[in-house]
């Protein structure tokens, strides 16, 4: 395998990677609610490129399935982030189902 091919397989995957690693950082080391944001960014991120077609790593099942996995975790991700500290947006989002 030449090293053109190789280096596509893995894709957008370590840019991702890195972006998680980040939002990991950030939620450990600084602030909860812009970690969990980052991470759910770099979730979605991750949606979009599998959407536009690049795969590599990311490609596991189907692109439609892969996309709206991803998508689905990085949304409940950040909002959870966003509803962290912010009570009248909790209750506003409770009230909506009530």
């Amino acid at each position: 395998m030449s090293d053109g091919t190789e280096r596509e397989s893995w894709g957008p995957y370590p840019l991702i990677l890195a972006g998680a690693v980040i939002g990991v950082l950030v939620i450990f080391f600084v602030d909860p609610r812009w970690g969990g944001f980052t991470l759910g960014a770099a979730i979605m991120i991750a949606a979009a490129l599998r959407f536009a077609g690049y795969g590599g790593q990311l490609s596991i099942r189907s692109k439609k399935v892969d996309v709206i996995t991803l998508v689905g975790f990085g949304f409940v991700l950040v909002l959870t982030s966003l509803l962290l500290y912010n009570n009248e947006l909790k209750a506003l989002i409770l009230s909506l189902f009530a």
